[in-house]
């Protein structure tokens, strides 16, 4: 049995057309496999990606240029607010040398002023009272106080952290856009 054709020239071609299917191949699986969305393991973020927002607002204003992870909650801190602040406090640390291109913000949504222990033990953050049209950009599940959001160098509400958040991922996903980021 015969798989190619005995005439040189035919011989050729067959050969050539082969070498062309050849290379042609991977590029065809993988236009393929795009267009079906068959990645294996695609990369995704822990965060919910909200199409960005640009947030006008005052407390903001000093920290434009920087990564901002946005609480808002009351003065009068529970201890779901305190640990949503340790979070905020040790993600940022945990990003070593890019430490400096994060910044906290807590939007207070009330008059209570936040206790003295509470404020040493999350120095550096910035706290600033929000009103109620700054607290209506904060999309939420629910309260927005439930949520750590982060606002990119150039003002924009971009990502809302879940509820009860593993910091670890919260690490990935800053890691991730500090690292593909020139600004901020």
């Amino acid at each position: 049995m015969r798989l190619l054709p005995a005439d040189p020239v035919r011989r050729g071609r067959v050969k050539l057309a082969l070498l062309a299917l050849f290379f042609a191949l991977p590029v065809a699986a993988g236009w393929l496999a795009w267009w079906l969305d068959l990645a294996p393991g695609a990369i995704g973020n822990y965060g919910t990606l909200i199409p960005p927002q640009p947030l006008e607002a005052e407390a903001l204003a000093p920290l434009r240029g920087r990564w901002v992870l946005v609480q808002i909650d009351g003065g009068a801190c529970d201890a779901y607010c305190e640990r949503k602040l340790y979070f905020m406090r040790q993600v940022r640390r945990a990003t070593g040398r890019d430490m400096a291109r994060i910044e906290r913000l807590w939007l207070v949504t009330d008059d209570v002023a936040p206790a003295p222990a509470l404020l040493a033990a999350i120095e550096g953050t910035v706290i600033a009272r929000a009103d109620a049209r700054l607290l209506a950009r904060f999309p939420a599940e629910g309260s927005p106080a439930a949520h750590i959001y982060l606002v990119d160098p150039l003002g924009n509400l971009m990502l809302r952290f879940p509820r009860d958040p593993d910091p670890s991922k919260m690490i990935k996903d800053l890691q991730t856009l500090l690292k593909v980021s020139r600004f901020g």
